[in-house]
């Protein structure tokens, strides 16, 4: 089985809490094998917690996706729980003046847009103006570290959906990114990484013994988080990514498609590793909430050889040649910048190409190329072969 990060800081690096006022950035997924929380666990052993930071959907995983998140407290300790999801998003001097360091614990997805990698950007960049330390615990890439897909984010494109010039996939776990981060943004923090004994870089989730939690609301499986590379683009548009369903990011659809010409299309392109399923559904909430849909099941034959975003775009390709008159891309995102969709791609020219009608393969040509600079970056700030 895996060692997390906080299993060897709780195993062998306690010194570096000790006599110390911790702050403490997390959330429920961040647990032990036996599924003990983090919080939990530093406080037995004896940790000073002194406050909470939460990220997205809080500290305890329960807001909606884009909500912003107010400050509370801690109903079982009395601590102070600190939003950096809502109108501040970098920690302050007030937040952490009863802080000595920063621990930050997360269970990210492997995505750029996941925004967990946006909050670890702003805590670097928060705790070196404040001048204060930050150990990062590692925890595995669940979908593996060595797959990588898409086009590097443009700089003009930079949002909370997107703080780095890094693919889609990006296969690196948090505390390499912590590590690329601080030395390729320049934030100067002074970032200890506490690493895992036992990860390699082409372990999936489940192969690594550790228990899966629900990282948000809406990445309830393993499964989820394999596909949701590809298919949370379909956020930028007016399908639905099946939000308000069992199998969000697995199903999309609309009321106005037709789920068999639609799986029909899908797969005579013959994608690898995945297969496409027609279905009906009914979201809860969200997009088209209530209305029932028309839509495909996006199922993983062999998730080795499958590319979710190549996947994505090639969905959203085929219900807008299905449907152009209905099918749209959101003419802005939440953050009140350009489209969504262009944030979440990184690029521009991935939404422009499919309202132009050119072929999907034309449009992801040069991600290899993309890829490939990555790649060599990145190598500096890996800690795992």
């Amino acid at each position: 089985m895996v060692k997390t990060g906080l299993d060897v800081l709780l195993a062998e690096r306690r010194d570096l809490l000790s006599g110390r006022r911790v702050g403490l950035v997390t959330h429920p997924a961040a647990v032990r094998a036996d599924l003990t929380g983090i919080l939990d666990a530093l406080l037995a052993a004896g940790v000073r917690v002194t406050a909470l930071f939460g990220p997205e959907h809080g500290f305890d995983a329960a807001g909606a996706d884009g909500a912003a998140i107010d400050n509370s407290v801690e109903p079982r300790t009395g601590l102070p729980i600190f939003s950096l999801y809502g109108p501040v998003k970098e920690p302050s001097a007030e937040m952490l003046a009863d802080v000595d360091l920063l621990l930050f614990d997360m269970q990210d997805v492997g995505v750029r847009f996941y925004t967990f990698l946006s909050t670890l950007y702003y805590v670097l960049r928060g705790a070196a103006k404040a001048d204060r330390p930050v150990i990062v615990l590692d925890r595995p890439n669940p979908i593996n570290g060595l797959a990588m897909e898409g086009p590097l984010l443009r700089k003009e494109l930079e949002s909370f959906v997107g703080v780095a010039p890094m693919p889609i996939r990006h296969g690196m776990t948090m505390g390499e990114l912590a590590r690329y981060l601080n030395g390729t943004c320049g934030l100067g923090a002074s970032l200890t990484v506490i690493g895992m004994r036992g990860w390699r870089r082409y372990m999936w989730f489940d192969e690594t013994g550790l228990p899966w939690v629900p990282t948000s609301p809406a990445m309830p499986h393993l499964s989820t988080a394999t596909i949701y590379p590809g298919t949370c683009l379909v956020e930028g548009t007016n399908l639905s990514e099946g939000r308000g369903t069992a199998l969000p990011f697995e199903v999309v659809g609309a009321p106005w498609l037709d789920g068999y010409r639609l799986a029909e299309a899908l797969n005579k392109v013959g994608l690898p590793g995945v297969r496409f399923r027609p279905l009906s559904f009914v979201p809860a909430s969200s997009k088209h909430a209530g209305q029932a849909c028309g839509g495909v099941q996006v199922h993983v034959t062999r998730r080795d050889v499958f590319c979710p975003v190549l996947t994505g775009a090639h969905l959203i390709a085929a219900a807008r040649a299905q449907a152009p008159g209905e099918f749209q891309f959101l003419p802005s995102s939440w953050e009140g910048k350009p489209p969504h969709f262009d944030l979440l791609a990184g690029t521009p020219r991935l939404r422009e190409g499919i309202e132009a009608g050119e072929s999907v393969q034309a449009l992801v040509d040069g991600w290899g190329v993309e890829v490939a600079r990555f790649d060599q970056e990145r190598k500096a700030y890996l800690l795992y072969g």
